[in-house]
C-alpha cells in the first residue's frame, strides 16, 4: 500500500525522524491559510506547494493542458493560493504516471528549508528496501540527491553507495556512521545524520515498509538533517497489525478494478493484453500467462481466485475482466485440488447465466478432482463455453480466439 508524502511524514515523526513540516490542503483557501500559519510558525520566506499523488517525478511533471508544475514555490499567500488553484482538480502527468496522469485531490503546503545560515545546504539521496538477491535490507544512498537520481544511477553508478543490514537485527552504530562519512558530513551534521539514519531504519522496520525513500535528504545551513520528501510503501500482508496505517489507504489513487477485486478477496492486477485469465493459484496463473503469450495472445490481467473459488467469486471475476474493452477472449484455468472442478464449472455456468450475453469466447480448462464431471456440465450447459482438459487444447483455443 502506497502512502502520500504528508501521510508518510507523519509516520516518520513518530520515530523522531526530522521532516520538512507542512499542512495538507484540499482547497485553494486552505492552502492560503496554511501559508500564513507556516510563515508565522517557522518564519519561512516562502512555501512549497506539492501535488499529492502516488507517483514520483512531480517536480518535473505538469498539470495536463497547462505549464503548471506539480511542485512550485509561492512567496506570498496569494501566490500559494493561485498555485493550489492551478494544481487541485487537475491531472498531473509525470514520467511515472504515463500520459493518463493522476488526478490531484490534495496539495501539501510545506515550509521553507533553504533559509540562510553559516554553512551551505546540501541535498542527498537515501532509501531502504529489501535486497531479495541477498535476503537482506539494504540502505542505498548518494551525495547526488534531487530530481535526477535516476540519471545518477545510470551515468555514474559509483556514486551510489549500499549498506546491507543483517536479517533480524537493527542498524549497527558503525553502519550509521559509515553512511554519514560517505555523504561527506562532519561535526554537528555528522551526528545529526547518524541519528537520522538510525531512526529512519527503525521506522522502516516498525511500519513494515516494503520501501522507504527520502529524496532529497537535506542538510540545512545550520547542519540539521531532515526529510524534505518521502515515498513510503507498506507491505500489504502486514496491515493486519497496523490498522492505523491501513486507514490511510487512498483508493482514489488505485485502479478501480483492482479495488473492486479486493472486495471479493481476488488477487487482481490489470495488464495491457487481450486475453483475460482467471486461475486458482499464483504459480498456475504465471504459467497460464506464459501459455497465453506462447499462443499468440497477451495477458490482459493476473487474476487468482484462490483455492476456494465459488459461483460468487467466479462471477465477480467475470465482471471485472469484461470491463476491459481490449479483452478478446477469457481463459479459465483451474486445477481442482482443494476445490472440486465440478463446483467451479457450476460457478461458471451460474455466472454466465447471471451476467447474460457475453460476446467473446470463453475457454475453460479444468483439471484435477472431478474434471470429467466438470467438462460434461459445461458441454451440456448449452452455453457458448469451450472446455478443455489438456493445456495444449486450451492453448489452441486461445490461439484461435485471438487470431
Amino acid at each position: 500500500m502506497n502512502l502520500h508524502e504528508y501521510q508518510a511524514k507523519e509516520l516518520l515523526k513518530k520515530y523522531n525522524v526530522p521532516v520538512q513540516e507542512g499542512i495538507p490542503c484540499s482547497t485553494p483557501g486552505e492552502a492560503e491559510q496554511a501559508y500564513k500559519q507556516i510563515h508565522t510558525q517557522y518564519g519561512s520566506n516562502f512555501a512549497v506547494v506539492k501535488a499529492q499523488i502516488h507517483a514520483g517525478g512531480r517536480g518535473k511533471g505538469k498539470i495536463k493542458g497547462t505549464e503548471q508544475r506539480g511542485v512550485a514555490v509561492g512567496k506570498t499567500a496569494e501566490d500559494v493560493k493561485q498555485i493550489a488553484q492551478n494544481i487541485l482538480g487537475g491531472t498531473l502527468v509525470t514520467i511515472q504516471t504515463g500520459e493518463s496522469g493522476k488526478l490531484v485531490n490534495k496539495v501539501l503546503v510545506a515550509q521553507d528549508v533553504y533559509y540562510e545560515g553559516p554553512n551551505p545546504v546540501k541535498e542527498f539521496y537515501l532509501s531502504i528496501l529489501l535486497d531479495r538477491s541477498r535476503g537482506q535490507n539494504v540502505i542505498m544512498y548518494s551525495t547526488e540527491g534531487g530530481m535526477n537520481i535516476e540519471d545518477v544511477a545510470h551515468d555514474t553508478p559509483e556514486k551510489i553507495f549500499k549498506e546491507w543490514v543483517f536479517p533480524g537485527g537493527s542498524l549497527e552504530p558503525f553502519q550509521a556512521r559509515k553512511i554519514a562519512f560517505n555523504l561527506g558530513l562532519s561535526g554537528v551534521a555528522f551526528k545529526n545524520c547518524v541519528k537520522f539514519v538510525t531512526n529512519l531504519y527503525n521506522a522502516y522496520l516498525g511500519c513494515d515498509c516494503g520501501m522507504l525513500e527520502i529524496n532529497p535528504l537535506f542538510k540545512t545551513s545550520d547542519d540539521k538533517i531532515i526529510a524534505v520528501d518521502c515515498k513510503m510503501n507498506i507491505d500489504d500482508n502486514a496491515l493486519v497489525r497496523h490498522q492505523d496505517i491501513a486507514s490511510l489507504r487512498d483508493i482514489t489513487e488505485e485502479d478501480p478494478t483492482e479495488v473492486e477485486a479486493g472486495h471479493y478477496n481476488l488477487n487482481f492486477v490489470k495488464l495491457d493484453g487481450n486475453v483475460g485469465c482467471m486461475v486458482n493459484g499464483a504459480g498456475l496463473a504465471m504459467a497460464t500467462m506464459d501459455m497465453i503469450k506462447l499462443s499468440g495472445g497477451e495477458p490482459a490481467n493476473f487474476l487468482d481466485v484462490g483455492g476456494t473459488a465459488n459461483a460468487e467469486t467466479v462471477e465477480a471475476g467475470f465482471r471485472i475482466i469484461l470491463k476491459d474493452p481490449k479483452v478478446k477472449a477469457i481463459l479459465i484455468n483451474i486445477f481442482g485440488g482443494i476445490v472440486r472442478c465440478d463446483r467451479v464449472a457450476q460457478g461458471v455456468i451460474d455466472a454466465y447465466q447471471s451476467i447474460g450475453n457475453i460476446n467473446i469466447p470463453i475457454i475453460v480448462r479444468l483439471q484435477g478432482t472431478n474434471a470429467d464431471v466438470a467438462k460434461k456440465l459445461i458441454d451440456e450447459s448449452g452455453l457458448k463455453v469451450q472446455s478443455a482438459i489438456l493445456l495444449s487444447e486450451a492453448a489452441a483455443l486461445v490461439n484461435k480466439a485471438v487470431a
